[in-house]
């Protein structure tokens, strides 16, 4: 019951579509434009950088707040739990930005709310996730690439960390549980990803630049 619970909560957080509301505001559906996502990437594009800035961390701090409302009313109850209740939290967050129900499931494809999962999990996981977006981006232009390995630094930090004993008071079927959800919201990411997929594997893919090139 608790699990469930958590996901409606992220899932209710997660339907604050941060470029839709954005765009709106500036007379438009981000989703008409460019790549048709609503998300941080199509918002830099059609909007600007100011826009991708708002979007991203509009995205990334809903899942925060998830997590901590979860923490605040399953702290104490369920301590021994709390980190795999934190991160149903953040599915559910992820799950809301990616399908909204008001928008015809129509949303982003959930890195943002991704970081906002890392933030509030591990800030050493955080720290190599975001080192390892950034130099994959500067050296290829590829957001979507670099989100790509995002997640594969992701299930193999938090099942690095499993393994070595750092999720203190856990129980291993809970420690388990969590790298089953790691594993599936992975899935997930690439299965939101999987035109950007074949675009990278057939060389096409649309290439990402903070300031405009100049011709």
């Amino acid at each position: 019951m608790e699990r469930i619970l958590c996901v409606l909560i992220g899932y209710i957080c997660g339907l604050f579509q941060t470029s839709y509301l954005y765009g709106k505001v500036h007379g438009i559906d981000i989703r008409n434009y460019g790549s048709g996502n609503a998300g941080t990437t199509n918002a830099l594009r059609t909007l600007g950088a100011k826009a991708g800035a708002i979007t991203l961390l509009g995205d990334c701090f809903k899942c925060v707040i998830a997590v901590v409302i979860v923490h605040l009313i399953f702290g104490k109850s369920h301590p021994e739990m709390i980190r795999l209740l934190g991160m149903y939290a953040a599915a559910g967050t992820i799950l809301g930005h990616n399908f909204p129900f008001y928008l015809n499931f129509k949303g982003g494809k959930g890195i943002a709310a991704t970081a906002g999962l890392l933030l509030s999990f591990d800030l050493r996981l955080t720290l190599v996730a975001a080192i390892v977006f950034l130099a994959v981006f500067f050296l290829t232009h590829y957001v979507s690439l670099g989100s790509l390995l995002v997640y594969v630094v992701f299930v193999a930090g938090i099942i690095i960390m499993g393994q070595n004993g750092q999720f203190t008071g856990m129980s291993q079927a809970n420690i388990y549980e969590m790298y089953v959800l790691a594993i599936l919201l992975a899935i997930l990411a690439y299965y939101k990803h999987w035109p950007n997929i074949l675009r990278l594997i057939h060389g096409n893919e649309n290439k990402t630049y903070l300031k405009k090139k100049k011709a």
